[in-house]
């Protein structure tokens, strides 16, 4: 008998401290779990967040309100200067480059001396407007000469026209090689001083800075061959392409907004200057000629930059969200829909939205009509609900 009761008792005692485990086990999972649990807890589809975690996380509520959208075309082109103000410099004639001073990026000043050529043949050019000012001088007075004798009906009008045929042609060469030294820079008075140069020299035909350089001391150039590209960036501008089926919204005054992707992600303001009146066959696009709001913002930019545009052609009503609103996540977008409220406790439901074109911090929401009128979204701090 008390060999039994001795195996009772050793018995309960087993099983009393089989369940104290057990529930000491139970007893540290809840308390895991409580330390673990994030600002917020899932609960049938819903994200339940406290009233006080919602304020210490400077959440917000808004509703699906109307708001205006630009209507727009989209383009790309250049910055750009006029053709006025960008300048390819060339000789009229061949030579060798004796002196250059000049590096890309150089600012110049219109009228500036930018390269000294040399040639044998400058030399000869001046001589032959010697010769010909000389024998100017003979034959305009043999030709006035003529002109009295036949006057007095002394000569024949065979002399007269002879004369006067030899001294306009010679006047005519005289004339053209005059010219010829004026394009060359050199001075027709200094040659007929008797300083004759086997130099020329080349000036710059607007302001501006020195974007291109082709040549090299000691280099030979001919005529066609371009030297060197000045740039005056006085009136930098946009030149941008528009596709031929967006043409008719087009209209001088409308507002750009562009940017220049691969220098600066800022959006920069400009407006419609001139739409062009032809279409390439080409690329079937117009030239739109836009210029700078704020004329200080250009001079950071350089010519050949490509920019991406949009042109503002209508404005439209649309119903949207805070673009902070929207999460995406696995390729899908989100919103936090409020769908009960406690005392304590706010409720929120995660539902997929379709967005529109985003502007001004705002962003379409295309389904819309999916969901009430009155229905409250997180408008500022779903994302960690959401991705969580």
């Amino acid at each position: 008998m008390n060999k039994n009761i001795l195996k009772s008792i050793f018995f309960l005692f087993v099983f009393t401290l089989v369940y104290s485990c057990g529930n000491s086990e139970g007893n540290s999972d809840k308390e895991n779990g409580s330390s673990s649990k994030t600002d917020s807890t899932e609960t049938n589809g819903g994200i339940t967040v406290s009233h006080s975690q919602f304020e210490g996380s400077d959440m917000e509520l808004g509703k699906i309100e109307e708001n205006i959208f630009p209507v727009t075309v989209e383009a790309t082109g250049l910055i750009d200067v006029p053709p006025e103000n960008k300048a390819m410099v060339s000789s009229f004639t061949d030579g060798y480059v004796k002196q250059t001073p000049l590096l890309i990026g150089d600012e110049v000043k219109k009228g500036q001396f930018l390269v000294s050529l040399e040639n044998p043949d400058y030399v000869q050019m001046q001589q032959d407007y010697l010769d010909a000012m000389e024998q100017m001088n003979y034959l305009k007075s043999e030709y006035e000469r003529q002109k009295t004798l036949i006057e007095e009906k002394i000569t024949s009008e065979k002399n007269y026209l002879k004369a006067e045929s030899e001294y306009k042609r010679n006047l005519a060469k005289y004339q053209g090689l005059r010219k010829k030294l004026q394009m060359l820079n050199l001075d027709p008075q200094a040659v007929e001083n008797g300083n004759i140069s086997s130099v020329i020299r080349i000036y710059s035909p607007i302001p501006g800075s020195i974007t291109e350089m082709n040549i090299n001391n000691g280099m030979f150039v001919s005529a066609a061959d371009e030297l060197m590209q000045i740039i005056d960036r006085d009136h930098l501008h946009i030149e941008l392409n528009v596709f031929e089926k967006d043409v008719m919204k087009l209209k001088e005054g409308q507002e750009i907004k562009f940017s220049i992707p691969e220098a600066n992600a800022d959006t920069i303001e400009g407006e419609v200057h001139l739409v062009g009146t032809s279409i390439s066959e080409q690329q079937r696009t117009v030239k739109v000629h836009g210029h700078f709001k704020d004329e200080q913002k250009k001079n950071s930019f350089a010519t050949g930059m490509f920019v991406e545009a949009q042109i503002i052609t209508d404005k439209k009503k649309e119903k949207a969200l805070p673009t902070e609103s929207i999460v995406s996540l696995d390729n899908t977008n989100y919103v936090l829909v409020l769908e009960t409220t406690t005392d304590s406790n706010y409720v929120f439901r995660r539902r997929e939205v379709l967005p529109g074109d985003a502007f001004d911090g705002f962003t379409i929401i295309k389904n819309s009509s999916d969901f009430k009128e009155d229905d409250q979204f997180v408008t500022k701090g779903a994302f960690p609900l959401i991705t969580e």
